[in-house]
């Protein structure tokens, strides 16, 4: 009705894994100490799993964007050993400490290790796009409306220091990203995310224009 409003709640619900790690761990032979992070799936495994890696010492949860517990904990431990599938993370986690970053995947059962090349490849990346910030014109602002990774203000202010500086920024505001509608903005240079760090990384090649991540900008 006329005068009335709608606000919905977020209920946020950890996704445990029940996946049993005590084999894959039973495969990691590291002499040193070693940090264990792990995202949110695996969190209430951390313990039993310090338990098993004597010499170990618990940083937590790490995202994307957040590998902060890892860094609180980096000049007390060799290496850090990292829970869970995908590369983002551990990447985030060996480029962000400067140390040895060890992979048990819960899900393909397997041991790796954090390369030079994919350490590289993630920094070229993140060079790339940020030399084509510095020399576009029109720049498109991504700024997600989900929660926790809203970041609004910083787009705005973004977009007010470019604009003295010239330059002429937009700000586009979606939900879940559908790549291809950013080619309906033919004149725009370079994008800028500021939601999930992992779009301008992993999805690198589903921008058919430049993107760079917020936190790599240097105003």
């Amino acid at each position: 009705q006329e005068g009335y409003s709608i606000t919905m709640k977020t209920l946020f619900i950890e996704a445990r894994s029940n996946l049993n790690v005590d084999e894959l761990i039973s495969k990691i032979n590291f002499q040193g100490k070693l940090g264990l992070t792990t995202t949110i799936q695996h969190m209430h495994l951390l313990d039993s799993i310090k338990k098993k890696l004597k010499n170990s010492v618990i940083a937590g949860q790490v995202l994307g964007c957040d590998v902060s517990n890892a860094l609180k904990i980096a000049k007390k431990v060799d290496a850090f050993l990292f829970i869970g599938s995908g590369n983002f993370h551990p990447v985030q986690i060996a480029m962000k400490t400067g140390k040895k970053v060890i992979r048990a995947d819960p899900f393909t059962n397997s041991i790796s290790e954090v390369t030079e090349e994919e350490i590289e490849d993630r920094k070229r990346k993140v060079r790339a796009g940020y030399a084509y910030f510095l020399n576009a014109n029109k720049i498109g602002i991504l700024v997600s409306a989900k929660p926790g990774q809203n970041k609004i203000k910083a787009a705005e202010f973004l977009k007010k220091e470019l604009e003295k500086q010239g330059k002429k920024p937009y700000l586009f505001t979606f939900d879940t990203l559908d790549f291809h509608q950013l080619d309906n903005f033919p004149d725009i240079e370079c994008w800028v995310n500021t939601a999930c760090e992992r779009m301008a990384i992993e999805d690198y090649d589903k921008f058919s224009k430049p993107v760079v991540n917020i936190c790599d900008i240097k105003l």
